[in-house]
């Protein structure tokens, strides 16, 4: 009898997942279903035009040719490549650098380290919007603006992940095993990449994802460090398909479509270390 009463409730927490699971998908079919309409159809149907085809739609009235002008006419395909550019180099520098300062933090003992960990710490709550005006006045005396340096290099060794991949590597990796690596004669640049960075693993999974994401998506920034039309990312090339006087809302949905689709796809690639990522550095010690 429990055993029959246990096997209803997981039954019927499924189907409780499941439904918040349509739920969340709604958004993205109804995103998908825009963006493969008309003009007309956009505003005279919720998701699909009804017809008299299988299911009561009109499949004869959807299609591509708000992706075909993704393509052509506007320049979103150059917009992709300057965004998984920037994307792909700033997420792979900040989680390099960031863990080699969080392993310095951890794990080395020199004058001054608790002064430095305050430190970092306290840059945590700065918020970022505060630090355009100052950031944009050290880039204009460096002569950074307009390249893509003045967004990659303000980017490196980030307080969070400094901060993350040192609580990561207090708790994952042993000072026994680093010591012992140090007495085979192993160097401090080979211990670092051939032992401590593969018992950190998940933590670089999930910083990667976090930072390739807050880059992907970042939008005031790139407006305020770049100024040719060539160099912009994706997410400002979407802004910019709203007209003055109306906006195209397929031709949008199309454009939000290809946004999300690399960060999606590289989220499924990630997601398991994504979810252990965030909870290794939360065991208490």
């Amino acid at each position: 009898m429990k055993l029959r009463l246990h096997r209803f409730a997981l039954i019927g927490v499924h189907v409780l997942l499941a439904g918040f699971a349509l739920l969340m998908l709604l958004p993205f079919v109804w995103m998908l279903t825009a963006s493969l309409k008309t003009k007309l159809d956009f505003f005279e149907s919720l998701f699909f035009p009804g017809g008299n085809g299988l299911f009561g739609v009109a499949w004869d009235r959807l299609t591509l040719e708000n992706y075909r002008r993704l393509g052509s006419e506007l320049a979103v395909p150059r917009a992709m490549l300057n965004s998984v550019f920037l994307a792909s180099v700033t997420s792979l520098g900040a989680t390099l650098t960031a863990a080699m300062g969080g392993y310095a933090l951890a794990k080395f003992s020199f004058p001054g380290r608790e002064w430095l960990t305050s430190l970092v710490v306290s840059a945590l709550i700065i918020p970022a919007p505060l630090l355009l005006a100052p950031g944009y006045q050290v880039l204009f005396q460096l002569n950074l603006l307009d390249s893509y340096a003045g967004l990659f290099l303000p980017a490196l060794a980030p307080p969070f992940g400094v901060f993350l991949f040192r609580q990561a590597m207090l708790h994952s990796v042993p000072a026994e095993l680093i010591e012992a690596a140090r007495i085979d004669g192993a160097g401090e640049i080979r211990i670092f990449f051939a032992l401590v960075l593969p018992l950190v693993r998940p933590m670089i999974g999930a910083f990667l994802l976090i930072t390739f994401l807050g880059v992907w998506n970042n939008f005031i920034q790139p407006q305020v460090v770049l100024q040719s039309p060539e160099r912009l990312p994706l997410s400002v090339a979407i802004n910019s398909l709203r007209g003055i006087y109306g906006a195209d809302y397929g031709l949008i949905m199309a454009g939000t479509l290809v946004s999300i689709a690399p960060v999606m796809c590289l989220f499924l690639l990630l997601q398991k270390e994504f979810i252990s990522g965030l909870t290794q550095g939360a065991v208490k010690g």
